[in-house]
């Protein structure tokens, strides 16, 4: 089971590697909307602002007061997969094994992420 530690440093990775993207994923990397990630299995909420804003996320045990616009759920064990790309986000998505919540308009946005 992924720790804490490894999903900060999982999603401060995703964070480095959408920010050094070009082209199309650059621009759909750059929305300029909130951003949480709930890691089921640990019960933490990994929650920060997305695009060019502050990309640190900051970790709480209980949900954000205020619901990010794109809001991710899955397990550590999931997300450090994700990030190191041995596990497809369509797949895991469609499967069930991720959960996310946005927007239309958000979810045309990041297609181009997938």
């Amino acid at each position: 089971m992924a720790t804490t530690e490894e999903c900060r440093a999982a999603l401060e990775k995703l964070s480095d590697n959408l920010g050094n993207a070009e082209g199309d994923v650059r621009s759909a990397a750059e929305l300029d909307r909130s951003v949480s990630c709930h890691v089921t299995d640990l019960d933490v909420t990994f929650a920060g602002p997305g695009g060019r804003r502050n990309r640190t996320a900051r970790d709480q045990r209980r949900p954000p007061r205020e619901k990010a616009d794109i809001r991710l759920a899955m397990t550590g064990d999931d997300l450090v997969a994700l990030v190191d790309g041995e596990l497809n986000f369509a797949k895991a998505w469609g499967s069930g094994r991720v959960k996310l919540e946005a927007g239309l308009r958000d979810l045309f946005r990041l297609r181009k992420l997938l």
